[in-house]
């Protein structure tokens, strides 16, 4: 067994609206290096917990494009509904995740759930952009809709539990199918309680703390920070505080293509976002009133 180094920590950049309805501070993307220490991972949009007052209009993110990654939202607390360009749609409810390939090019929309919205309440999620390789960036679009009871579930020794959306630990697999091998794990530790968790050698590995915080034998990462272990090793130990924790962590074999942002396209080349301009301003994106 060979432990992973914790190599740095991240905080958010402060928090701004997306839309009027998702209050979110970014911790992915950052720096070209930081970039680098991600991959797969392009983009992680983390919304805390906050109360919203109930109401009658639609409150979230109207249609926008995408093209060259996928979409997966982790919903906390809430109830998230979507719909896209491929007639795809439904609701995501707390332990619930939505994976949305764009790949070639989708139009969609979210926002908070109707009926949960006349209610109001506590509402808590995460999102992250998944790359694909160059191979796969022109595929078709696709849509999987995972249930809480579809997930994969771990009990650690000391009282803890793992649920799997994606990837593998001690024989239990996660329900989503990925492009590349891709972990993400909601990691629930009890009081003072180590967990040695098994990766893939030279897979990135990152741990971002929802509830309490976090200690390795190389540091510590704190509430709502992002922590980037070295890729080198095969065991991620955790050891959460008197209160217990709870952490995502996302894993994944690393894809070393170039990648160009430009808004919500993320492609290899300057000419591949040129042409996802164009087609978007064609109407090769179908479209979602």
């Amino acid at each position: 067994m060979t432990t992973r180094v914790l190599r740095s920590v991240h905080s958010g950049d402060g928090f701004h609206w997306v839309g009027d309805g998702f209050y979110v501070t970014q911790l992915l993307p950052g720096s070209p290096s930081l970039q680098e220490l991600a991959d797969p991972f392009l983009l992680m949009d983390y919304h805390p917990v906050k109360e919203y007052s109930p109401t009658q209009r639609a409150r979230g993110v109207g249609p926008h494009p995408h093209r060259g990654f996928e979409t997966v939202t982790l919903a906390f607390e809430g109830a998230i509904a979507h719909h896209d360009s491929t007639g795809a749609g439904g609701v995501i409810y707390p332990g619930d995740c939505q994976w949305m390939t764009a790949a070639g090019g989708i139009l969609h929309k979210e926002y908070h759930e109707a009926e949960w919205a006349k209610r109001g309440g506590r509402f808590h999620m995460m999102q992250l952009w998944v790359n694909l390789p160059g191979r796969h960036k022109m595929d078709e679009p696709g849509y999987q809709a995972l249930t809480a009871e579809s997930m994969g579930k771990v009990k650690l020794p000391g009282g803890g539990t793992v649920t799997l959306i994606a990837g593998e630990l001690d024989g239990e697999r996660g329900p989503a199918h990925t492009f590349t091998p891709i972990e993400v794990w909601d990691i629930q530790l009890a009081a003072d309680e180590t967990a040695d968790l098994t990766v893939t050698d030279g897979h990135t590995v990152m741990v971002f703390v929802i509830d309490g915080s976090l200690t390795t034998e190389s540091g510590t990462v704190g509430h709502e920070q992002l922590g980037i272990f070295d890729r080198e090793g095969d065991t991620v130990r955790l050891t959460a505080p008197e209160t217990g924790a709870r952490a995502i962590l996302l894993g994944g074999q690393p894809i070393g293509e170039n990648v160009i942002f430009y808004g919500p396209f993320a492609m290899n080349t300057e000419a591949e976002i040129i042409q996802a301009v164009r087609d978007f301003n064609a109407g090769l994106f179908g479209t979602l009133a």
